[in-house]
């Protein structure tokens, strides 16, 4: 049977993969992000877009209600909105401390509050038994991330995803996190990668490639079927062996 699938950050990278490996299912994706103009260019048969910015409650109280009148239940709900603020406004401070605050400050609402809000608006509407909650976290939230505050805000994911399997178990609901290390093919690093960087963190893993958003799309598939039914509370590191399994 066709499941309902809601994707933040399903617009572009990771998340739009993932909308596709669901759709070619002919599951019924649902495809959220800041942007409507992204969203209305994404090539996912059959999806639905909502835009919202999922750091702000109303926006997240509007995205509840669409998924309400246009859904009613959520199989599979995959938290890939974030980053590492390339997108956003420049900090209008001069005081270091305050830099600080901002960079910290954005970091958290993009990978930390927009993935609690929405799980937390769309938790009722999960399919009991048999619901889905994924999250993406980072390799950086184990070998840090330079500035800390991307590393932080990811490694914030984890503990929740375990407090949450822990409540939602007794429903039959299953919640995981997928970690990626280096993948190409997306917006993350801005518009270029230095050669040498990426020489580098190419060299880091066993396969000598960098990953894919279909490599990581393709572990979100599986952990949202049944043969994982038995499988939570659990981080998936998907990096071509750059970071041990722990």
């Amino acid at each position: 049977m066709a499941r309902n699938v809601v994707i933040s950050g399903g617009g572009t990278g990771i998340g739009l993969a993932a909308a596709r490996a669901f759709a070619a299912d002919g599951d019924r994706v649902l495809l959220i992000g800041r942007r409507a103009e992204v969203l209305e260019q994404a090539d996912v048969p059959g999806a639905l877009t909502y835009a919202a910015d999922l750091s702000d409650p109303h926006a997240v109280r509007g995205v509840a209600r669409y998924v309400a009148d246009e859904l009613g239940t959520v199989d599979v709900l995959v938290n890939s909105a974030g980053g590492a603020g390339h997108l956003e406004p420049e900090a209008e401070v001069h005081d270091p401390l305050g830099a600080v605050a901002h960079t910290w400050t954005v970091n958290f609402r993009l990978n930390v509050l927009t993935a609690a809000l929405l799980t937390e608006a769309l938790g009722d509407r999960l399919a009991s038994p048999g619901g889905r909650v994924l999250f993406l976290s980072s390799i950086a939230a184990y070998r840090g991330s330079g500035s800390g505050a991307y590393a932080a805000s990811k490694a914030a994911l984890h503990p929740y995803a375990f407090d949450l399997a822990r409540q939602l178990g007794p429903r039959g609901i299953t919640v995981n996190v997928v970690a990626p290390g280096y993948v190409e093919d997306t917006g993350f690093f801005g518009d270029a990668m230095e050669p040498a960087r990426r020489d580098r963190l190419v060299a880091e893993t066993s396969t000598g490639r960098a990953g894919t958003p279909g490599d990581i799309a393709q572990t979100l598939h599986w952990l949202a079927s049944p043969g994982a039914r038995h499988i939570t509370a659990q981080v998936i590191q998907v990096n071509g062996g750059a970071e041990r399994g722990r």
